[in-house]
């Protein structure tokens, strides 16, 4: 199972990204925008992905992703259960969710220097 400390590992080293304890959940987020949280219990992750493919994604693997509740349905926004995912698909999902939020030039620059290292 990923555990809160396998998303840190990924998380912290993306650039401008920021921990925060908000509300009892811990979130990754770029300035005031938020990519990546957790629930309460952290068995739950929820992440930015597009709306407008999030039907599709929870729909192929309902064991393993969940639609967001109540007002967050309105934002670009899916949850996974950490249970569900090994730490490879995890890395592609927070990775892609911090892509959503930095500028181009800031996702551009972190994919030459991760290019370099292998």
């Amino acid at each position: 199972m990923v555990t809160i400390e396998d998303v840190r590992s990924v998380a912290s080293r993306l650039p401008r990204t920021t921990e925060r304890l908000v509300r009892d959940r811990v979130t990754f987020r770029v300035g005031q925008i938020v990519y990546a949280s957790f629930s309460r219990d952290e068995t739950v992750m929820g992440f930015g992905f597009p709306k407008e493919e999030r039907a599709a994604l929870v729909s192929a693997e309902p064991d393993k992703f969940l639609m967001p509740t109540g007002g967050d349905l309105r934002y670009n926004w899916v949850l996974v259960r950490l249970e569900a995912i090994d730490v490879a698909e995890m890395r592609e999902l927070v990775v892609d969710a911090w892509r959503m939020v930095v500028p181009k030039r800031v996702a551009a620059a972190y994919d030459a220097d991760e290019a370099r290292e292998m």
